[in-house]
């Protein structure tokens, strides 16, 4: 099972993590994608983050009928950085081959997170373009070590065997939705009907376990 994993905040989830998710499962040939969704992000400040509970439903109910998957796995793991969640996701489950997705904006800054380069010695890679950032990704600090690692994005779809570190650029049909904007406009949105749920309803996609 080739499994791409989306992390990130989901604050809340929207159309635009559903159809870049969709699109890299078929520019990868992914089984699936599992949507990450992180108990709480180091590099993002907690002023205005919705309960876990509250993101976690938003992003169920973006990934209906897909073959996107909602996990809090990192909750049960006990872990907050990249590093140290593949790692527990690797040792847990091998039968798998994870592909790490993550958007230009996150490779501009990825030279600051916990042990860059060994999360690029763990699993491959795959950059998804957003308008205004892809420049300043391409000469992100962290390009100047991954960029002789670039897999072409045409040949990505075919590989049986990836090798690593592996780096893959990928431009997909872009969604100009966003999270700040949707919490801009209605900061409480996690109190809006349309995202009413159970909390004592909530199954985790991949553990299977009732959301703590």
């Amino acid at each position: 099972m080739l499994t791409g994993l989306l992390g990130g905040s989901f604050n809340p989830a929207h159309s635009g993590h559903r159809q870049i998710s969709l699109a890299a499962i078929d520019a990868l040939a992914l089984d699936e994608c599992w949507w990450m969704v992180s108990p709480g992000n180091p590099l993002k400040p907690q002023a205005g983050m919705a309960a876990l509970p509250a993101r976690f439903a938003s992003a169920q109910a973006m990934a209906r009928g897909t073959p996107i998957k909602v996990t809090a796995i990192e909750e049960e793991l006990g872990t907050r950085y990249t590093y140290a969640t593949l790692k527990a996701l690797l040792a847990r489950f091998p039968q798998r081959r994870f592909v790490w997705l993550m958007g230009a904006d996150n490779l501009s800054q990825f030279h600051l997170w916990g042990h860059w380069r060994s999360i690029a010695k763990l699993v491959p890679i795959a950059v998804i373009g957003r308008p205004g950032y892809d420049a300043l990704a391409q000469t992100a600090p962290a390009m100047g070590w991954l960029r002789r690692f670039v897999l072409p994005a045409d040949q990505a779809r075919s590989r049986t065997d990836w090798s690593l570190p592996t780096l893959v650029l990928l431009q997909l049909p872009s969604d100009p939705t966003s999270a700040t904007a949707i919490r801009a406009a209605e900061p409480n949105w996690h109190e809006a009907e349309a995202y009413s749920f159970n909390p004592k309803s909530l199954r985790d996609d991949v553990t299977r376990r009732l959301l703590r």
